[in-house]
This record gives C-alpha cells, sequence and structure tokens, in this order.
C-alpha cells in the first residue's frame, strides 16, 4: 500500500517509496487542477504508484468539488481506464476515448 501524501504548497501529490520521491503535479486555475505531470523513478514503475497518486488526486478533486484537466499522458491514460472518472472533466473538456 503506498502512503500518498497531498503537498498544497507544492501542488503536488506524492509518496516516498524506497527512498524515492514520486509526484503527481498540479496547477490551480479556479475550480480545474490541471494535472501535468506524474513521475515515478523507473526503477519503481510497475508497482501502482503513479495509479495511487492518481486515484488520490481524484478523490481530493471530487470530495473538493474541482474538476480535472488531464493535461499529463498518464493522467489521460488513467480516466481512459476508468470511465467513472470522467464525470470530473472540466465541462468544455474533450471526452477521452
Amino acid at each position: 500500500m503506498v502512503e500518498v501524501r497531498h503537498n498544497a504548497q507544492a501542488s503536488r501529490f506524492e509518496a516516498t517509496v524506497d527512498g524515492q520521491l514520486c509526484v503527481a503535479d498540479y496547477l490551480l486555475a479556479g475550480n480545474v487542477m490541471r494535472m501535468h505531470h506524474t513521475e515515478v523513478p523507473v526503477a519503481l514503475e510497475g508497482r501502482g504508484i503513479a495509479g495511487a497518486l492518481v486515484r488520490a488526486a481524484l478523490a481530493h478533486a471530487e470530495a473538493n468539488g474541482l474538476r480535472i484537466e488531464p493535461r499529463c499522458a498518464y493522467v489521460r491514460a488513467y480516466m481512459r481506464r476508468h470511465p467513472e472518472t470522467q464525470r470530473l472533466l472540466p465541462d468544455d473538456f474533450p471526452a477521452l476515448r
């Protein structure tokens, strides 16, 4: 289980795994979290860490009435794989297929 923290001051969700920092960065624009970068060190890939970061970000957005704009390829792919999350897209954002 990955412990994800919301570091609001740095505008990111983060987890430290095996001493290495993993992040999902965003910019807040009004009520929209523009998710623009997700990074997990190569040595930690394939362990579900990026998914845990994105799940935490989406849960935070939903709990706080925010929308998610997936500018990061990983976040877009995650939201495509989990269509129930697409309700968090801004109304003017193109559908993810």
